[in-house]
């Protein structure tokens, strides 16, 4: 009885720790199917744990209440719930537990479609894991070990450069692959066309003093295009600064508004792209105008990248090699080629509404003439025949005037084989026009018309800086002869006081300019090729405002009529400003004979080895004795023109492609 007693007492023991480590679904169900379970399964195993600690024991000793102590250090452990109804499902037919499994679940699917609560079925998922839970368990299948195979040690792949790291090829490589993922895409990278609505400009005109600070005008539709000069992405928010050839703009892209194409926004553009962009205008807190795109679309998708936004383009020889990213990067560039497209017209539309008529002549000639310059030498194939390019457009223009138009010009391209500095090209654009009935003071008349007129269309005042210097360009303009603005560097002597024709007056000028520390005199053959020496080495770079420097001997203007009061002199100015010559004029000479006589002396010095010298062109002489009426001509230098009105300091910045060597 004691022995009974106490493994009944230990069995309810055993039952409530197993009864604790059920789940809380088993926990719900009815108390009397848990006692049955527990029951069925722990009381063959008290029984079995009593028989083997009586077998443990002595028969001497069996019969005492000894044994209780020995007994109740014997381990009763709760059994696992899974292991109490594997026990138990022996006496249970599989068919039916399948059976009402299914229908259980069938039920919770059902319940689940008419929405029934978590709370309301748990009890029910409870059921059907106590319904699978008294299966047999399977036992597994041990699989067979594989053999593993020595793994391979990965490469560590380089880091990814940065954009700032790569080289020009690299970065050029990039922006391929991302022309050809656009195009996998089923976008087109360079776009036919696109109708922007607003410029840069436009659009801050229109919005100047409109919209406060973070306002947006939501009725606004406009569309500009551009290139990208600055890109900023932060996250699903990106500013870009577009260029178009007014100015700039900053455009505002948000994921918000863009959607999935903003995705590709970020993974596709690069600076230096050229993208159209459709949106509404808004006012950023900081105040700047911004076009807030609803739309975007690839342009041109640029292979190369722009040069650094820090440094730009500083390299002048780059610079002037690479024009178009000079004219890209560089804003005063541009600029600058504006105002000269601008001085152009207004030179024209001047012209134009005096009556002058624009005619185009020859850049291929038979021969040289109308200038003292070496010529570019071409050959005519077909034709058989040795040509030259064009050094000054004079002659041609002169026969128009014989021909009967009192009033011609041409503005065009001259080409000279001389040498390149700050002040030269080889190429280089000139206007010459021609007066019937006019002589040089109508032209010195006409050319501060004409030079005043261009200043006012790109300058704010006539008073203009260049370099160091101030620049007034008001009416009148200084006028002095040769003799008189040479005496004053060279006090003591006076030209104009020489006989020309007279061997001891060369000797005295040579004497004098050696003495003012003029060089190169020593071989010149005349009086008036000493003076202009004179001129050019002593007054020229001092001549800063405008000044009109008159009466040239006559060995240095072969097409300009004899002066009508000063012998050996003829009637030739030339206009000088900031140390340089800008333009050029003659009272023309219309006598045949003594053309004739210029052009032979002409020939004489080429065939003594002066390349620059002319030849005798017979065709103008025909033309000349046909008579031509008193004419008044002159010619300008465009370029220079250009670089004064602009503040340029080399002739270079104002040619958009001036001639360079090969780059090594």
């Amino acid at each position: 009885q004691i022995y009974l007693f106490f493994y009944l007492w230990s069995f309810l023991a055993s039952s409530a720790m197993a009864y604790s480590t059920l789940p809380k679904p088993y926990r719900c169900m009815p108390a009397g199917i848990v006692l049955m379970a527990l029951l069925s399964t722990m009381l063959p195993r008290q029984i079995a744990s009593f028989a083997v600690s009586r077998s443990m024991v002595p028969k001497s000793v069996r019969s005492t209440g000894m044994m209780l102590p020995r007994i109740a250090r014997v381990p009763c452990s709760p059994m696992p719930i899974r292991n109490l109804v594997a026990c138990h499902s022996t006496s249970v037919d599989l068919e039916e537990i399948e059976r009402q499994i299914k229908s259980k679940g069938d039920e919770i699917r059902k319940l689940k479609e008419d929405g029934i609560d978590k709370e309301s079925l748990a009890p029910h998922i409870a059921e059907l894991l106590a319904l699978k839970a008294q299966l047999p368990a399977e036992p597994k299948a041990e699989k067979p070990k594989k053999k593993k195979k020595p793994q391979k040690q990965k490469q560590k792949q380089p880091p990814k450069k940065k954009p700032e790291e790569m080289s020009e090829t690299e970065l050029r490589q990039v922006r391929l692959g991302k022309i050809e993922a656009m195009r996998e895409a089923g976008v087109e990278p360079f776009e036919y066309s696109y109708a922007p609505t607003r410029t840069a400009t436009q659009l801050l005109e229109e919005y100047d003093g409109r919209l406060e600070g973070g306002e947006e005008d939501e009725e606004a539709d406009v569309s500009v295009a551009g290139r990208i000069m600055t890109r900023r992405v932060f996250g699903k928010l990106a500013f870009f600064t577009l260029q178009d050839e007014t100015g700039q703009i900053q455009i505002q892209l948000d994921k918000n508004r863009l959607a999935d194409s903003f995705k590709d926004l970020k993974a596709w553009t690069d600076g230096g792209d050229i993208i159209g962009v459709r949106g509404t205008v808004r006012r950023t807190d900081k105040g700047e105008l911004t076009v807030y795109a609803t739309e975007w679309k690839m342009l041109t998708k640029a292979a190369m990248q722009l040069p650094d936004k820090f440094h730009g383009l500083q390299d002048i020889s780059k610079r002037y090699r690479s024009r178009h990213l000079d004219l890209i990067v560089n804003p005063d560039v541009r600029d600058t080629f504006r105002k000269r497209a601008t001085i152009t017209t207004k030179l024209r539309r001047i012209l134009d509404d005096q009556g002058f008529l624009e005619i185009e002549t020859p850049v291929l000639h038979s021969q040289s003439g109308g200038a003292e310059a070496k010529p570019f030498e071409t050959y005519h194939n077909s034709m058989d025949m040795e040509l030259t390019m064009r050094i000054a457009t004079e002659l041609h223009l002169k026969r128009l005037v014989i021909g009967g138009f009192n009033k011609v010009y041409e503005l065009g391209r001259i080409f000279r084989n001389e040498g390149i500095s700050t002040r030269h090209n080889p190429e280089f654009t000139s206007i010459e026009l021609y007066q019937a009935y006019a002589d040089y003071n109508d032209m010195m008349d006409l050319t501060e018309e004409l030079v005043c007129g261009m200043a006012e269309s790109v300058c704010d005042s006539l008073v203009i800086p260049y370099g160091e210097d101030m620049v007034s360009l008001e009416r009148p303009w200084r006028r002095v002869t040769m003799h008189d603005i040479v005496k004053e560097e060279i006090p003591d002597f006076d030209f104009a006081a020489l006989d020309p024709d007279d061997p001891e007056s060369l000797v005295a000028a040579k004497a004098a300019a050696s003495a003012a520390g003029v060089p190169g005199v020593a071989d010149l053959k005349s009086v008036g090729d000493v003076l202009n020496m004179c001129f050019e080495e002593l007054c020229e770079p001092k001549l800063i405002q405008p000044t009109f420097v008159i009466d040239y001997p006559v060995e240095v203007s072969p097409l300009a009529k004899p002066h009508r009061s000063k012998p050996g002199m003829v009637e030739r100015f030339e206009l000088f400003a900031t140390g340089r010559e800008l333009a050029n004029s003659f009272s023309e000479l219309t006598d045949p004979v003594d053309q004739r006589t210029r052009f032979e002396a002409q020939a004489e010095k080429k065939a003594a080895g002066d390349e620059e010298a002319c030849d005798v062109d017979e065709d103008f002489l025909s033309a000349l004795e046909q008579g031509m009426p008193p004419t008044g001509g002159l010619g300008i230098g465009i370029d220079r023109l250009v670089m004064l009105l602009t503040n340029s300091p080399s002739i270079r910045d104002v040619i958009a492609f001036p001639l360079l060597k090969p780059d090594a």
